[in-house]
């Protein structure tokens, strides 16, 4: 039997879900967990302090409503937020739906940055102020072109993204200080770190932005120690407002580096200053790093960029068509985000390769240009063919939507269409005949068997419909 504080949950989410889109429920919603009720008190489980904050900005008088609404006038809720703390094995600690900005922890320390005066309220003086130093005009040097105007959001990226809005809306002054970025390499966390530092100057022209890869901090850290001026190397990086290091693993294994790092994080934090770390690796995953700047990295939010899916890989592809402004036929936009799937990097270097190869030998865009230079650019695995992408490929080619090739409809070009979908999903997929004819239309086995016969038949006799078919099979092979 179903408990009482899931039953009531469940009733919450059928009004929420009416009153928000899908996709923002499935984000914010989907991952929330009802613990208890006690006294009224519905007690919600979320992954981070990042969804609470969200949650309370952005639906706080929908979650107030809809509970008093299945509790009565006296309901309230209240959050337990999963905290990462590997120094400190705590139990989620639980927030009170706040009636004003002054947030209640019953267990504060958790949430709390770990203050270097052990204990004492005294502010630690700055030993690296340089007397009558003004602060200096820093280059930021970030790439304009990595904004979040050309950042395409998916299912992929939507949290990670969603919180380097965030940052850049006030930075310094959320709980996901720092956000850590991380991915396999391609997927997009040089952009989204740039995107939040151009957004940042344009919200906040009078900070001092800088980005920087972890290779040149270390370089800087080796001229600093080698020509004596440590001290100014610590001072430059302590009058940044929003800090943003790339490729943080490069830190692992230097031990000084390290150090020295540690200090300025701690500075900027304590001043209250944003700081954006990626990494190839989530943290829990960084070998050769000192455990107390790991601490330190899951303070704030650790968000992945994972592999974008098919929908994300054409809006990126015609994104960048529409930057060029240049033509590229639809299908070839297809045909380049079916098979250039490993990252958005390998993506991009294929449709670039292709637009040169067509414009230095005048050569028209094709799918048979597109397969020359993805031959060249990507590592080819053997593809697996779905009968959802046969029947695109069908539909494509006739011109017919897919709706209409699973209907009922009798018409002669439909059924047609529907039974070289049937034919070609025997040919190249493991489907048995149920499931085929469970794909198209919702057929039993015996029509699958029928269309196969026919399909067979008018090969033999129908040249023509031969050519047609030979052409389908040789753009799902692709």
């Amino acid at each position: 039997m179903t408990e009482l504080h899931i039953e009531v949950w469940e009733r919450c989410l059928k009004v929420i879900k009416d009153n928000i889109n899908y996709q923002s429920f499935k984000t914010w919603f989907s991952p929330i967990k009802p613990i208890r009720l006690d006294n009224n008190v519905l007690t919600i489980q979320v992954p981070s302090q990042f969804f609470y904050e969200w949650l309370e900005e952005h639906y706080i008088h929908l979650l107030r409503k809809t509970i008093k609404s299945e509790l009565g006038s006296s309901g309230r809720l209240e959050y337990s937020i999963v905290m990462d703390n590997s120094a400190n094995q705590a139990d989620p600690y639980t927030i009170k739906v706040p009636t004003s900005n002054n947030k209640s922890l019953n267990n504060p320390a958790i949430a709390m940055p770990i203050d270097l005066n052990k204990g004492s309220n005294k502010e630690i003086p700055n030993p690296f102020v340089i007397p009558g130093l003004k602060k200096i005009k820093i280059q930021s040097q970030l790439i304009d072109a990595y904004s979040f105007d050309n950042y395409v959001e998916g299912d992929c990226n939507r949290l990670a993204r969603s919180a380097g809005f965030a940052v850049a809306q006030n930075p310094g002054k959320t709980a996901f200080n720092p956000l850590f970025i991380y991915s396999p390499v391609g997927l997009g966390k040089t952009h989204l770190s740039h995107a939040i530092g151009i957004q940042v100057k344009n919200n906040f022209p009078d900070k001092t932005v800088l980005y920087v890869a972890a290779e040149q901090f270390i370089n800087q850290f080796i001229d600093s120690v080698r020509n004596n001026t440590h001290n100014d190397f610590v001072h430059f990086y302590q009058m940044i407002d929003v800090l943003i290091i790339d490729d943080i693993q490069f830190l692992a294994g230097k031990e000084k580096t390290q150090d020295s790092f540690f200090h300025i994080f701690n500075y900027l934090h304590q001043k209250g200053k944003q700081i954006v770390l990626t990494s190839d690796k989530p943290p829990v995953e960084l070998k050769g790093i000192e455990p107390r700047l790991l601490s330190r990295f899951k303070w704030g939010l650790a968000a992945d960029l994972q592999v974008p899916d098919l929908d994300t890989r054409i809006a990126i592809l015609k994104k960048h068509i529409y930057n060029d402004g240049i033509e590229m036929p639809e299908d070839v936009i297809e045909y380049l985000a079916y098979n250039v799937k490993t990252n958005i990097r390998e993506l991009e270097g294929a449709l670039i390769s292709i637009m040169a190869q067509s414009s230095l030998n005048k050569k028209e865009i094709t799918i048979e240009l597109a397969s020359e230079m993805i031959e060249k650019f990507v590592k080819h695995t053997t593809r697996e063919i779905s009968i959802d992408y046969i029947q695109k490929v069908v539909c494509d080619y006739f011109n017919i939507p897919i709706e209409a090739l699973n209907s009922k409809t009798r018409k002669r070009e439909i059924v047609q269409a529907r039974q070289m979908s049937m034919f070609l999903s025997k040919k190249h997929t493991k489907a048995s005949l149920s499931t085929i004819g469970l794909f198209c239309g919702n057929k039993d086995h015996s029509t699958v068997l029928h269309a196969c016969r026919a399909i067979t038949n008018l090969i033999e006799t129908d040249k023509q419909f031969k050519s047609h078919l030979d052409e389908i099979d040789k753009k799902i092979k692709m």
